[in-house]
Parts: C-alpha cells; structure tokens; sequence
C-alpha cells in the first residue's frame, strides 16, 4: 500500500482589493485639488472683477427719459375760430396751430392807423400854426413901432396945446395895447414852436406815440394765429374751436423728441465716484438690449429730490426714520443714437456709469456753459409793422 502525498496549497492573496483605496484616496485628492484650484480661480477672477470692473461702475433703474415741455399760452384773450394741429403730430417752428377771432382785433388796427395819419396831419397844421404865429409877431410888433412914433409925434403938440389932452391919451393907449398885442402874439408863437421844435414829422413825440399804438395793434392782430415756437411734437392739447382763451392760459405742449436725455436718481453712496464728463451706458425698457444708448454725464444736482419736492420732508421729528436719499444727474446722449430708435418723456431706463475716469469734475469748475435757448419766430412782428406804420406817415406827408 502506497501512501500518496497531497501537495500543500498556498493561500492567494487578491492584490486588487488591496490597490482600490489607494486609488480612491487618489482620486478624491485629485478632485479635491481641481475644485479648489476652481474655486481659486473664480475668486481670483472675481476679485479682479470686482477691483477693475465692477468697482469702476455705478449702476441705477431709477431713471428716466427727460426732454424739454414748452408749453404754449395765448398773448391775448380770445376766442378760437379754428385748431389746426392734432395730439401727437409733428410740428415745425413757426407753424400756425390755432386762430384767433380777429375782428376786434382788426378793428382796433384800423383806428390805430386812422390815429396815426389825424396826428401826422395834426403836426403839419400845427407847424403852419407856428409860422403863422411868427408872423403875426412880425405884424404886432410893426403895430407897436407904429404906435411909438404916433405918441412920440403928439407929445410935443400936447405940450404946446395944439392937440387935446385926450387924443394923447387915446395915443398912449394905442402903444399900451400894441404892446400887449405883441406879447401876445410872441406866446402863441412860443406855444405853437413848442409842439414842432427840434423834430420833423418822423421824430415828433405826438406821432411817435400815435405810431407805437398802431404797433401794438398791429401785433395784437398777428398774435390772433397762435404759432409753434419750435419743432416737436403735439402734446396735452386742451384747445377746441370756440373755446375763449385768456393770456397765460395752457393750450398744448411741444416736445423735441430730438433733444432728450436722462435724469438718473443715484443713492447718495454713490455719488462719491461720479464725475462730470464719465462715459454711461442707458438701456432702455422699450428697446431692451437691442439698442444701448450712449452718453455722458453733463451735470449732477445741487439737492436731493426730496429737497426739492414741493412738500419738503421735515426730518425734525420724533419720529424720524433714516432714509437713503437720491440725487439727480443728468445724463446727455448720443442725439445720433436717439435719431435711430427714438425715446419718449418719461420711459424707464438703467444707467451705467463708467467710473475708471475719476479726473473729472463734481461741480461745473466755471460759472455759464454757453447755454442758450431761443426761438425767432416772434423776431420778424416789430420790423413789419414799423415798416406799415412809415407807410402810413409817408402816405400823410
């Protein structure tokens, strides 16, 4: 009998099992080093960001469009026989967008023209009154020389009783009154000179006067048409035929669309970093961010808005609860960019002020800009009607 040997077996040892938390550990630190790389990263960016972008900025929602509301009154009172504008139409400067009733107007005209001629006229006669009067100097003064020399004669006969004492005193009488007849005379000629001296019929005060009553009617007539006194649009139209309007009294509003700009309310912490001049970007509501809006910042408000409300806050009080306030500044845009998509008064708009620019302005550093608004419609009235009233004056002469 053989007896056969059973070989020992080794236990097998299962490396794989062994190498997989290694691996594990191995990943997680590799994931560990990337999230934190990113994070790194993102704070870094974020920081730099922040530091050169973000800080450099200073952004509000509370601000809207603004443009110029001239808002258009009658300089006499009447009543409107025709409207010849519409709400939201397009005027130009110097449009007539209403009439007046002129009757009374031209009725006033032809008396100031009837005034004007019966003065030239009154001046002519007067100036022959003058003459006339110098005249009759002449002729009294040649009565009391006259008058002289008869006495001057009957003096000695009445001294010798040649004549009678009575016809010498008739004689005497007779200078008396040539002497008062003269001085007479000499003040009707003073009184006539006084009207006509130092001026011809142009320059004299009677006339003058007379012409500048015509040119107040002639412009009384010509303000009868109510006419725009620059470019826009119609708005707030409160005028309907027949109604009887008074000076001062709103009629409707122009706006140039072309001209408007931004009043951005800013919290008082962020103005420290504005100046005049820095670069902004205006989104608008009503375009979205199909079309950013370029400007300026051309001034800064010398109050807060509740400073200037017409109810101002009184912050002396029991009560008084700390609010942060809004400034206005005023941003000027790109009137390009404002042709291309047009704004309206009063849209929401976002503002970005670029503030990298810190060189600039708080304050206007000079007293006046420059800025002038003017209209000349209204320039041509007295040069027409000084040229109708010399018409007239010459028409007289």
């Amino acid at each position: 009998m053989s007896t056969e040997s059973n070989p020992v077996q080794e236990p097998v040892i299962d490396t794989a099992d062994d190498r997989r938390p290694v691996q594990n550990n191995g990943k997680r630190k590799r994931m560990i080093s990337v999230v934190t790389t990113v994070l790194v990263v993102v704070l870094i960016v974020f920081t730099l960001l922040w530091q050169f972008v973000f800080a450099m900025r200073e952004r509000t929602d509370d601000a809207y469009v603004g443009g110029t509301q001239v808002t258009l009154t009658s300089q006499i009172p009447g009543t409107v026989v025709a409207v010849l504008a519409e709400e939201h139409q397009l005027v130009n400067a110097g449009q007539v967008l209403a009439m007046l009733d002129a009757i009374d107007a031209q009725t006033t005209l032809d008396k100031a023209s009837s005034a004007l001629a019966l003065s030239v006229r009154q001046f002519r006669q007067v100036n022959e009154q003058a003459r006339q009067f110098d005249a009759a100097v002449v002729s009294r003064r040649l009565d009391l020389l006259r008058a002289k020399e008869d006495l001057k004669h009957r003096e000695p006969l009445a001294a010798n009783e040649a004549i009678a004492m009575e016809e010498l005193r008739h004689a005497r009488e007779a200078v008396s009154q040539a002497e008062a007849a003269l001085q007479q005379a000499e003040h009707q000629s003073r009184a006539a000179h006084a009207l006509v001296d130092g001026s011809n019929v142009r320059n004299n005060p009677s006339v003058l006067q007379a012409k500048q009553v015509f040119i107040d009617a002639w412009l009384a007539l010509q303000r009868t048409s109510i006419i725009a006194p620059i470019s826009g649009h119609v708005a707030q139209k409160a005028l309907q035929p027949g109604q009887h309007v008074q000076p001062g009294q709103s009629l409707l509003s122009i706006i140039p669309l072309g001209t408007v700009w931004v009043d951005a309310n800013f919290k008082e912490n962020q103005l420290r970093n504005l100046r005049i001049g820095q670069p902004v970007e205006v989104k608008s509501d009503l375009y979205g961010n199909d079309s950013i809006f370029h400007g300026k910042v051309s001034g800064i408000a010398a109050g807060t808005g509740a400073a200037f409300a017409l109810l101002p806050a009184q912050n002396a009080s029991g009560n008084w609860i700390k609010v942060i306030q809004r400034v206005p500044v005023r941003i000027t845009l790109d009137q390009k960019e404002v042709e291309q998509h047009p704004l309206r008064v009063g849209l929401s708009t976002e503002v970005t002020v670029d503030t990298h620019d810190r060189s600039g302005a708080v304050l206007p550093p000079i007293a006046g800009s420059g800025f002038k608004a003017e209209t000349s419609v209204y320039a041509l009235d007295l040069s027409q009607a000084e040229s109708q009233a010399d018409a007239i004056i010459a028409k007289q002469l």
